[in-house]
């Protein structure tokens, strides 16, 4: 390779990154730097406005992903060069391509002719010495008859016996050299994403009975727009050996543009050759080839929007509106082993625990209406938590009924979607923190806990186990676990999190505290009682000045001897309030929460080199309204007496129920029937829903009416539209 190519331009990241997402160079340095020096993302958006230009959450982790993706480009590109050296095959031409290749699928076309492989069918007619006679073919000269020329590379010794072996050979090598060119590789591929389509046949052994797949016994949808939720369904089906799965285009034109760029000369006497190898090197190389790449970009992109969906759902479950520091009494309903109740007072801590058995005979029902009423009398709780599980409208109609008979009916009851809570009951975590408790008895726990903060309850629990998704098993897990991460993440640090309150598992979400620090501080909390300032954060092991810089501002301390530090305001911006308040002529615990004062302070006269007026209009809205939780007010469905099983359900009843999931298809309800109906999209409203979360989110209290009740299958359809 000459001294030129080995001086030319190195890629730049940084303009590469703002290609790609818009963004100013200075935005993207910035981020890139802050996020090298240990910043989170949360910390970034809220806190370093003025450095990154005003970028949020989801700009800065398109940066971070991007980043990620150009670094591990530039390190495959290093090694396929560092390849190429080795084998003395990296020319100028190659070299240059390589450098200007800004995808990997690129990379690996340009190095796929020389990456070690297998011996295959060209290997062997190559070592046969049939090369020169490829080259031919290739070449498609107008004279020369390929019969003769062939005939020279007959031997016997080689097993090349007579002249068709030969050329057979020849073709061979033809075929690989073709199906190995990156041009052709992304011809092929680029078309299929746009032409082709995705077919997917029952498999008739399989399909004597009705399946869950038997849409797709007979089903065939173009690449380009088959949704994320019908591919998953085709692929699990073929995963199950019910169906089929196949890449179909149309394979005659395919197979002439890859002829026309790989220099067919109809007029040449090679001109069949090349098509004879061509033929074969598209059934046997190109089409496998394609199929494979066009069925990976497909399962991709199927992947991250089943995971979009799953995040949507589960932040809007994380962020659902929370009862708050209320006495509960979290009930989780069971017949067989009877109904777990527990006592929890408003900041969430265990008072007293009962079982009862209301659905084994009348003598115990009568001595479980009394044991109920002496637990209520005894604690008092203002709101009954029920979780819809097994035996959920049994219990709830025998509770309805004591209550009623005590005079007590004024105590709502509120039934909380109980997914996961067997999880978390059972785990590591629940038995730490509860260890002398019986595993129900803690899921008791866990269902009065989402009621009084679901945020808080949920994040202890694996965010896969809540039941929000779509189709969660089968896509890539890594790719779930890191989305679903940031979406806990992003929650948590919207909210903020109650420092002298909150358990372990909520503090090590927090920027900066992981599971270590969390512990410490917690331990540090239960020994010298309450915190008093953010400031004594620092005593806490583990808990050092970058890490403070980092969690401070999302830490929520109330009736502190700091008012700001109940606010969102960083401590580094506190000698700033202070001065605020001076030339408002106040106090800062005057300001703090005084809206009318907040709107009196001048944002530019502020503005300096260090903080601009992103962050002073921040600093001004906590001033107003400090500490507020950005959730909505709590409102419980209505629940409807006698519809118990979904044997009770009929066409043209009218029912509340909870969004529990919303999928690309439509969203489904809990009515408390033990089967969640689902309401399609085109009965999701009067007008055209294009996006079932334009209408329908996780947690949604939705007034529904029944369409359908399919029994066998256990399918309840449901509309939430308005008209006839």
């Amino acid at each position: 390779m000459s001294e030129k190519s080995q001086t030319s331009p190195q890629f730049d990241a940084v303009r590469a990154l703002c290609e790609a997402l818009g963004l100013s160079s200075r935005s993207v340095v910035a981020t890139l730097d802050l996020l090298g020096g240990g910043a989170t993302v949360p910390f970034i958006a809220r806190y370093r406005k003025e450095a990154t230009g005003g970028l949020d959450e989801v700009q800065i982790r398109a940066i971070e992903e991007r980043n990620g993706y150009l670094v591990a480009l530039e390190a495959r590109r290093a090694a396929i060069i560092e390849s190429l050296r080795e084998q003395d095959k990296l020319t100028d031409l190659l070299y240059n391509a390589l450098k200007a290749c800004t995808h990997k699928a690129a990379l690996e076309d340009l190095y796929l002719p020389y990456k070690p492989k297998r011996r295959t069918r060209a290997t062997v007619a190559r070592e046969r010495g049939l090369e020169p006679l490829a080259e031919r073919i290739l070449a498609q000269p107008t004279g020369g008859s390929p019969k003769l020329e062939a005939a020279r590379f007959v031997d016997v010794s080689r097993d090349v016996p007579d002249v068709e072996a030969a050329l057979a050979g020849a073709r061979d090598i033809v075929a690989e050299r073709v199906a190995e060119r990156a041009d052709v590789r992304a011809m092929l591929r680029e078309g299929a994403l746009k032409w082709a389509s995705i077919a997917s046949k029952g498999i008739q052994s399989k399909i004597a009975g009705p399946t869950r797949f038997q849409e797709y016994y007979t089903y065939k949808e173009l690449v380009s727009t088959i949704p994320s939720h019908r591919y998953l369904a085709v692929c699990r089906g073929e995963e199950e050996g019910v169906l089929r799965v196949s890449l179909d285009l149309d394979e005659e034109a395919a197979c002439g543009d890859v002829l026309r760029l790989a220099g067919l000369r109809p007029a040449s006497a090679w001109a069949g050759e090349l098509r004879a190898a061509l033929e074969d090197g598209f059934k046997r190389l190109l089409m496998p080839a394609t199929e494979t790449a066009v069925r990976a970009a497909l399962k991709e992109r199927s992947d991250k929007a089943a995971v979009e969906v799953f995040a949507e759902n589960l932040r809007d479950l994380l962020l659902a509106p929370p009862l708050g520091a209320r006495p509960v009494l979290g009930l989780d309903p069971g017949l067989r082993t009877g109904c777990k109740c527990a006592a929890l007072d408003g900041t969430g801590a265990l008072l007293g625990h009962v079982t009862l058995f209301p659905t084994q005979g009348e003598t115990s029902q009568q001595r479980a209406a009394r044991d109920l009423l002496a637990f209520i009398e005894r604690f008092a709780p203002e709101v009954i938590a029920l979780g819809n599980g097994t035996g959920s409208r049994e219990t709830e109609a025998f509770v309805r009924a004591t209550l009623g008979t005590a005079g007590l009916g004024r105590i709502p009851i509120v039934v909380v979607n109980e997914s996961g809570a067997s999880v978390y009951s059972a785990s590591e975590l629940a038995r730490a923190t509860y260890p002398d408790l019986d595993v129900t008895v803690r899921g008791a726990i866990s269902i009065g806990h989402r009621l009084q903060d679901p945020l808080a309850e949920l994040v202890q629990i694996e965010p896969k186990s809540i039941g929000v998704g779509q189709y969660q098993h089968d896509v890539k897990q890594a790719l779930l676990d890191k989305k679903l991460g940031e979406v806990v993440e992003d929650c948590v640090h919207e909210v903020g999190v109650e420092l002298n309150t909150a358990s372990a598992s909520l503090l090590s979400h927090v920027s900066g505290i992981g599971p270590a620090v969390a512990r410490n501080l917690v331990k540090r909390r239960n020994e010298r009682g309450p915190f008093r300032t953010r400031r004594e954060l620092m005593d806490v092991p583990g808990l050092g000045p970058r890490a403070f810089e980092l969690c401070a501002g999302f830490l929520r301390l109330r009736d502190g001897e700091q008012p700001l530090d109940a606010s969102a305001v960083h401590p580094e911006r506190y000698e700033l309030v202070e001065r605020m308040a001076r030339d408002l002529g106040v106090g800062v615990a005057r300001l703090v929460g005084n809206a009318a004062l907040a709107g009196k302070i001048e944002v530019k006269r502020y503005e300096d080199a260090t903080v601009g007026a992103p962050t002073l209009r921040d600093i001004v809205a906590e001033l107003a309204r400090p500490g507020r939780d950005p959730r909505e007010h709590f409102q419980p469905p209505r629940r409807f007496g006698g519809i118990k099983d979904i044997k009770d359900l009929k066409p043209g009843m009218v029912l509340e129920g909870t969004v529990t999931n919303v999928a690309a298809f439509g969203a489904f309800v809990d009515i408390g029937v033990h089967q969640d109906g689902l309401v399609h999209i085109s009965e999701l409203s009067d007008r055209f829903v294009k996006d079932p979360r334009q209408v329908a989110r996780v947690g949604q209290v939705l007034e529904v009416r029944v369409l359908s009740v399919d029994l066998p299958r256990r399918r309840i359809a449901l509309s939430a539209r308005r008209g006839t």
